[in-house]
């Protein structure tokens, strides 16, 4: 059982990974650590932090609900249940195969999302002259990124952002609502399979399920009023900072 202080620590890392997943992603960032520093193995501080953020995900995925619309030409609907497929499958793969080797993958993941977000709108922009991205190519997309925010989830945000921005020329505060949702969706599909199989550290979670509830809900109010080139450069900042902190952790 953890004591007040890991109370603390894992209420306080809900509240900025909320507000960090409501912003731009990578609330991952905030509760890992915590959970590893309570003494949490990775795997089940994996699936604890899956959980943990979901809550608050929800919070902001609600406040954001008027301003959902379709991108790149497919419904917000159709890439939720595409999603939820994707975090059912990942899930599962993290239950039945060991976790070492998206250590050193999921850094180099990261690093392509960082210079698509820093890159993204030029990106978009060259890409919209020469080819068309059809709706499928980003049914597909969101089928891997459904699938890997529910094996690992790290990060998992960010991708998003970068996925919109460069196939769909989404600009990052449009895209709150519906990055929000999926990220909301496929952290409840996985949570399913890690609930069933008993990888939730319960101690750890339920502050942080709390504080992920507050952060969310204050990520939504400030996301709303933030404007456009403020959320970019922030986005860049967290993106960049945890990418850094993930190729620390691989190969430091």
């Amino acid at each position: 059982m953890v004591d007040a202080a890991g109370v603390a620590l894992a209420g306080g890392a809900g509240v900025l990974g909320g507000m960090m997943n409501a912003l731009a992603g990578g609330g991952t960032f905030a509760t890992m650590p915590a959970l590893l520093g309570l003494g949490t193995p990775a795997n089940i501080a994996n699936a604890t932090s899956n959980l943990g953020l979901m809550p608050g995900g929800a919070t902001s995925a609600w406040s954001f609900r008027r301003e959902l619309q379709p991108v790149g030409g497919v419904s917000v609907r159709v890439l939720a249940a595409i999603t939820f497929v994707g975090g059912l499958l990942g899930s599962i793969l993290l239950v039945v195969t060991p976790g070492a080797a998206f250590d050193l993958i999921v850094p180099w993941l990261l690093l392509v999302a960082f210079v698509a977000i820093v890159f993204g709108a030029r990106a978009a922009d060259w890409l919209a002259t020469r080819v068309t991205i059809k709706p499928r190519t980003l049914m597909a997309v969101q089928a891997v990124l459904g699938t890997y925010g529910g094996y690992f989830g790290g990060g998992v945000g960010i991708m998003t952002t970068a996925t919109y921005g460069l196939l769909a020329g989404t600009t990052p505060r449009a895209m709150f609502a519906p990055r929000t949702l999926m990220l909301t969706v496929a952290n409840f599909a996985a949570a399913i399979v890690f609930v069933t199989c008993g990888m939730i550290r319960w101690d750890a979670c339920l502050p942080m399920l709390a504080g992920g509830v507050v952060g969310g809900w204050l990520g939504a109010i400030v996301g709303k009023r933030l404007p456009a080139l403020v959320v970019r450069w922030w986005t860049i900042l967290v993106t960049g900072a945890t990418t850094a902190v993930f190729f620390a952790h691989a190969y430091g």
